[in-house]
């Protein structure tokens, strides 16, 4: 397994080892021991998945204390561009974002701890988001910064027309937002 890190303290973009022959391949997606090792010494506690088309952006998503989650993303088909965004107030890389491209392919997960928001645009039809969370999902704690929020100015790679949520079109600018973490 190797594991790439980031200027954004915390994030960490993990390769499993993939064993591939005739018949197929076989990964460890989690392993409780291995990833505690790395530094992801959260329990997960939720599943999720979602099936997008081309051009679809989700995000840019969290919640805040005490229901914040850290989610451990994965891509089982297709691929996205994934976004975190630093929303710790004491961080010296708070208001920052780094992008990873996450495929079906290269089978890389990205972990993303409390105090980040989350998006991802989706770059191909019929693309498989699987993420594990660290908190139950509460929707009085949810909230949603905007995506194409210029003060982020975060570069989505992708000129097409973007399929967005109106909830997530109607999310926060970054300038008005307060912090929970």
């Amino acid at each position: 397994m190797e594991i790439q890190k980031f200027n954004c303290e915390g994030l960490l973009l993990i390769t499993p080892d993939v064993f591939s022959d005739n018949r197929g391949y076989f990964l460890e997606t989690f392993n409780e021991k291995k990833y505690k090792e790395i530094g992801i010494l959260k329990d997960f506690v939720q599943d999720n998945e979602s099936l997008s088309a081309c051009n679809v952006v989700r995000g840019l998503h969290f919640q805040c204390p005490p229901y914040s989650q850290g989610k451990l993303v994965r891509v089982v088909n297709g691929s996205i561009l994934d976004i975190a965004v630093d929303l710790r107030k004491k961080s010296a890389t708070y208001g920052k974002w780094v992008a990873v491209n996450l495929s079906g392919k290269n089978k890389k997960q990205f972990w993303i701890p409390e105090g980040f928001a989350h998006g991802f645009i989706s770059l191909e039809d019929n693309t498989i988001v699987n993420y594990k969370c660290t908190s139950h999902y509460n929707p009085d704690s949810e909230k949603t910064i905007l995506w194409n929020d210029p003060t982020l100015n975060i570069d989505w790679k992708n000129e097409s027309n973007k399929i967005v949520s109106e909830k997530d079109n109607n999310g926060v600018f970054f300038a008005d937002f307060i912090s929970p973490f």
